[in-house]
């Protein structure tokens, strides 16, 4: 491998990928439109590379709708591989405006894959959620469960597998891999990168965040009468370092063809668990308020990672209090 692209590459996950690529190239590209992140993920990703001496870090301010950009940036960097993180991700924003989530999501998306088949791009890497499963028949959720997506965010991630499972040239001249997530929480361990959300944060983790810092007076759990073992919720939690470890497990995966793989710990958490430990670990009160429950929530969701353990050997090393000790540890120095 040469030269990587990662597009969305300052957001919570792809400045965390970026963080964790060692030897594995020798220029990393990130793409990034700065309209959910900072440019100061940017300068911290650069101190922590210097640092340690990895490979040659560039930033380029770009949208993925931009063709012609993104055509310049693969040619003249020689990028062979791509790994590609950026879209809209709020659920509840995607159910008020589902255009944008297709504009943005779909139709940037199919700018990415045209180049990645015209400069035989031969690894692929694309972020997808488990959100394509919609409401659970079983757990836990395998590969092999319905697709069945409730949402207009998770069908923009069914739609983009779609265009690669049935494409002939992902099935047959590139190593694609379509990673499956579940609930990404915690923070880099130099407390430099975390999630930095603008505006108002949608997941449970930078609300409570907001919370303990008094930015916000409580939490509101959607739930309290659940068929689980305390009423609320329960989802699978996986610390963002655990997660792009999985990452680079499928990066050095080469196998032609388009492989699709969970990415979750296996053990469900409820609300009040997080909430509970978050507090017991880092010493600070989470007021906490149950309201109503909102429509479409399922009860309990949480992965089987089978297939990234036997396949890729992937395998989670962080467990509750780290996730909860590290997203507090970043959070206060923001």
């Amino acid at each position: 491998m040469n030269n990587i692209l990662i597009t969305g590459g300052l957001g919570y996950i792809g400045s965390h990928f970026a963080s964790f690529l060692k030897n594995e190239f020798k220029k990393i590209i990130i793409v990034d439109n700065l309209s959910n992140s900072n440019i100061s993920v940017f300068n911290k990703l650069s101190f922590l590379k210097s640092k340690n001496k990895y490979p040659i870090l560039e930033f380029k301010k770009c949208d993925i709708h931009d063709k012609f950009t993104i055509e310049k940036i693969i040619k003249f960097n020689d990028i062979d591989s791509i790994a590609h993180f950026a879209g809209l991700k709020s659920v509840a924003e995607s159910l008020r405006h589902p255009s944008k989530y297709s504009y943005v999501n779909l139709l940037g998306t199919k700018n990415i894959l045209m180049l990645a088949k015209e400069y035989k791009i031969r690894n692929f890497i694309f972020s997808s959620s488990a959100t394509v499963y919609g409401n659970p028949i079983y757990l836990p959720l395998n590969e092999n469960h319905p697709i069945r997506s409730i949402n207009p965010y998770g069908k923009t991630k069914v739609d983009i597998e779609n265009l690669l499972i049935n494409d002939p040239y992902f099935q047959n001249d590139c190593s694609v891999k379509i990673l499956r997530y579940f609930n990404p929480i915690g923070a880099h361990p130099s407390g430099l990168i975390g999630e930095m959300s603008k505006g108002m944060p949608n997941n449970l983790m930078p609300i409570i965040l907001k919370v303990a810092k008094k930015e916000q007076d409580r939490v509101h759990i959607f739930g309290g009468d659940y068929n689980t073992h305390d009423g609320t919720g329960i989802r699978d939690y996986i610390h963002i370092m655990d997660l792009v470890n999985g990452h680079i497990k499928a990066l050095n995966y080469k196998k032609k063809g388009v492989s699709i793989f969970n990415l979750g710990t296996g053990q469900g958490y409820s609300v009040l668990d997080l909430i509970n430990t978050f507090t017991k670990v880092n010493k600070v009160k989470v007021p906490y308020e149950i309201v109503e429950r909102r429509l479409g929530d399922a009860a309990s969701v949480f992965a089987d990672p089978s297939k990234a353990e036997n396949i890729l050997g992937f395998k989670v090393e962080h467990n509750l209090n780290e996730m909860c000790f590290d997203a507090w540890r970043f959070a206060q120095h923001i």
